[in-house]
């Protein structure tokens, strides 16, 4: 989707790194690294994007490290397109929605990290109907041409691994009030 609108797939690959997970903040060699694409070219669409307002960026250092702008007036929209690009809006609506008493659903892995490597990590906290959700997820990948891999738990299991999920980035898609992943 977002292909057909901007041109730039470096830039496209930045605003998926930056939206994604608005928590994540990079520099310039690390996002080359990372993306598979030459400083020059990483440089030019960081500037872009920050002279628009979407990115912000701070010294660290010697470093110019860089985030998404949550101030800015289309970061929602932005934001939604990106998750929509990736198909994140179909796992809350297809799969979170009609499992149980879902208490908590987020990803973790390179989703949570902005990276599009198409293997999407799901973790849901509650009372889920395992049966129901492998036959939703076998739909779900199918409809947005990713693989989605699931972890299941209880509220006392999470609780258990609570200490080493929040080591962890997370992109929450569904919160019941009380539930928290950090």
């Amino acid at each position: 989707m977002l292909d057909s609108l901007i041109t730039s797939k470096t830039r496209i690959k930045l605003l998926l790194k930056f939206f994604l997970n608005p928590g994540t903040s990079a520099y310039l060699r690390g996002l080359a690294d990372e993306l598979g694409e030459s400083t020059n070219s990483v440089r030019v669409e960081l500037n872009r994007l920050s002279e628009a307002g979407l990115l912000e960026s701070a010294e660290e250092g010697r470093t110019k490290v860089y985030r998404a702008n949550t101030a800015h007036p289309l970061f929602p929209e932005i934001q939604r397109m990106v998750a929509k690009t990736v198909g994140l809006d179909k796992v809350v609506e297809q799969v979170v929605s009609r499992l149980g008493k879902v208490e908590l659903a987020f990803v973790t892995g390179d989703y949570a990290k902005g990276k599009d490597s198409g293997l999407i990590d799901l973790v849901l906290v509650g009372e889920i109907d395992k049966g129901y959700l492998q036959s939703l997820v076998e739909k779900l990948e199918a409809l947005i041409e990713r693989k989605v891999r699931t972890l299941v738990l209880t509220i006392s299991e999470y609780e258990k691994l609570l200490g080493t999920l929040s080591r962890t980035p997370a992109l929450v898609l569904w919160e019941q009030k009380g539930v928290s992943k950090s």
